[in-house]
């Protein structure tokens, strides 16, 4: 398998029904409120429950395999890829990795998933621990592969690459031999791989812990963190304020842990980054994501320069329709006075995406709707279930799995809009195999941004209300900063956090300053920042689980603003190619997918063209009044 696919399967990614009955939805919480009743996923497709005989046999089958490919080719790869029939060797070996591979991917998604479904249950706790340590050992016998075959020579692979069935591996071998530069030595790869389990590992892990257990007092009511989080979008001030002070109040309480598993994490980070030779923080993202370091540098540039004109003029004009000079910051995300009241019930979201999705591809419609009729979506918002939402891929051999707390909100629409996206990509990019279906995320943003954007776009087509075609537009430009703005400014804030921990731990006091500065810079005049604010960096699970991803987000959406841009011009034929550039997977530089629509990242135009689509939203509402 892949050395980074057993534990970053895992730690992407539930439930108690789930694990004791495979495929039951609980009656106990199964939601009946507003929303209609919520489905809980069948994770039966991947393991009937963490005791089924399979996942033993499974673990087992993996350990043997993992042991028989060491034998068979540990010191050989060298020798026998310069023979004559090198290819074909090389290319049954490949074969075997990545069945492996996808056998990993399927335990390690499912105890990930069962994991996120409930993170407090003792027994889902031990089990998901258990299956990712056994993840690790196994992987241990196959961290030569990768080591041996980059230091085959470069001429070697070429003509070992002009057999049929190993060139089909191209993609995946180039890749590989990127990391080449920052390969250490045999045993230094173990230590590292193996010591991951009680180092990062271990420290993700207690970071999910700790904030699923985390309770905050609203309204006389102790409430998990997602349902507080909720609050700050509620229509009454004093539900907010008591949302976002309540939010305060526990994460100051639990400061010092946070700030500990901040701290560790940023020095393993650096440890490991020291010994590998990258020479900035966010070198070993870049090169993960198969992005150049100055076409990020050139994206974040042109969004912070963008701040005046994006985030600060629009929260200016988001107070004035509460006719106040300056919005406290739980008030950040208030709903609009002029929007629309309501819950929006499951089905007429389902109905939303789905028609939106109908009006663009057919087949994009088709595959999205198989994760309602399937149940590959877990729903409801449940105690010591992850906060947030995501689209996990599992393994090719599968389908993926959407994880959301759904609540009725505009955003949730728009949430579940995104991660369908991602779903549809992950199934579409299957057909590539284990080691090759994976997308580097600054593509892997892209699919999710453009259903949002289908989804907004026929929304508002059919908005002929002048307040609520308002309040749909305000809605989407505060997604889009939300997506752009505040996600460069967390990239900002996890670069000042990890260039300075090189000289020492930072107190949460510390942290608490940085992120009030970024915070502040990228908000702007009209966010009136009170005390507490300071701690909310504590529950972004992106800066624990994966430094920097952040800015694939901005990434995405930038990109998605000129690609539909390029789609409300185009003629037919857009989405074929759109869905053929999804279904490349990882077989293709970001560059090379969007070569058919005429779009070049490297120009230092294209991330001015993605904004001017966000400041051109903002354009529109101030002539709206």
């Amino acid at each position: 398998m892949n050395a980074k696919s057993a534990t970053s399967r895992a730690s992407k990614t539930s439930r108690k029904t789930a694990i004791s009955k495979g495929t039951a939805v609980s009656k106990a919480t199964a939601a009946k409120s507003k929303t209609g009743k919520l489905p809980e996923w069948n994770l039966a497709d991947l393991y009937s429950g963490i005791d089924a005989p399979e996942v033993a046999r499974d673990l087992q089958e993996m350990d043997a395999e993992c042991i028989a490919f060491e034998t068979d080719y540990k010191g050989k790869l060298a020798e026998n890829v310069a023979k004559d029939n090198g290819g074909q060797w090389l290319a049954a070996a490949v074969k075997r990795y990545e069945a492996i591979d996808d056998l990993a991917g399927r335990l390690g998604s499912y105890a990930g998933l069962v994991h996120a479904g409930d993170s407090v249950d003792p027994a889902i706790t031990k089990f998901y621990g258990d299956v990712s340590e056994r993840l690790t050992v196994a992987s241990v016998h196959l961290l030569f592969f990768g080591l041996e075959l980059n230091r085959v020579d470069d001429a070697v692979i070429e003509r070992a690459l002009l057999t049929p069935e190993l060139a089909y591996y191209r993609p995946w071998i180039e890749d590989l031999r990127k990391d080449k530069p920052y390969q250490l030595e045999d045993r230094v790869e173990q230590l590292f791989h193996e010591k991951s389990q009680s180092g990062y590992a271990a420290w993700n892990r207690l970071f999910d812990q700790t904030i699923s257990g985390l309770r905050f007092k609203v309204g006389g009511k102790e409430l998990a963190i997602e349902p507080t989080l909720n609050f700050l979008q509620d229509r009454a001030p004093e539900k907010r304020k008591a949302a976002g002070q309540a939010l305060a109040k526990t994460f100051k309480e639990n400061e010092r842990t946070f700030a500990l598993v901040t701290n560790t994490l940023a020095k393993d980070k650096e440890i490991s980054d020291r010994w590998r030779g990258f020479a900035d923080v966010a070198d070993s993202r870049h090169l993960n994501n198969r992005v150049e370091r100055e076409v990020v540098d050139a994206l974040v540039g042109s969004v912070r320069s963008a701040y005046p004109r994006l985030s600060h003029r629009y929260y200016a004009l988001k107070a004035g329709w509460f006719k106040k000079k300056k919005l406290a910051h739980w008030d950040r995300n208030a709903p609009l006075p002029f929007a629309a009241t309501g819950t929006i019930a499951w089905p007429d979201a389902r109905n939303m995406v789905l028609t939106a999705y109908r009006g663009f591809s057919v087949e994009m419609a088709d595959i999205a709707e198989r994760f309602f009729t399937d149940r590959w979506i877990d729903a409801p918002v449940r105690p010591g279930k992850a906060p947030g939402a995501f689209s996990h891929p599992t393994t090719p051999s599968a389908h993926p799995y959407v994880l959301m707390n759904y609540q009725g909100k505009p955003r949730d629409v728009m949430t579940l809009a995104h991660e369908l996206g991602h779903g549809v990509h992950q199934v579409l990019a299957a057909k590539n195999g284990a080691l090759m279906a994976p997308t580097p995320l600054t593509l892997a943003e892209t699919a999710s941004v453009f259903g949002e954007m289908l989804t907004f776009k026929r929304l508002l087509g059919q908005t002929k209300n002048a307040k609520q075609r308002q309040a749909l537009l305000a809605g989407k430009v505060e997604d889009m900063i939300n997506t752009v703005v505040r996600q460069v400014a967390f990239y900002s804030f996890e670069r000042a956090i990890h260039t300075e921990r090189k000289n020492g731990e930072l107190t949460a006091q510390r942290i608490g300053e940085i992120w009030l500065s970024v915070q502040g810079e990228s908000l702007g005049p009209a966010i009136d920042i009170r005390p507490g604010y300071e701690n909310f960096w504590m529950y972004i699970p992106h800066f624990i689980h994966s430094p920097f991803y952040v800015y694939a987000y901005a990434f995405g959406d930038c990109l998605v603003n000129s690609l539909y841009a390029v789609y409300e011009n185009a003629s037919d034929g857009f989405a074929e190619r759109y869905l053929a550039m999804l279904a490349a997977g990882g077989t293709k530089h970001y560059s090379e997918l969007l070569k058919p629509f005429g779009l070049d990242a490297k120009d230092p135009r294209f991330w001015d063209g993605g904004l001017s689509v966000i400041s051109g939203m903002i354009d529109e509402l101030e002539t709206m009044g």
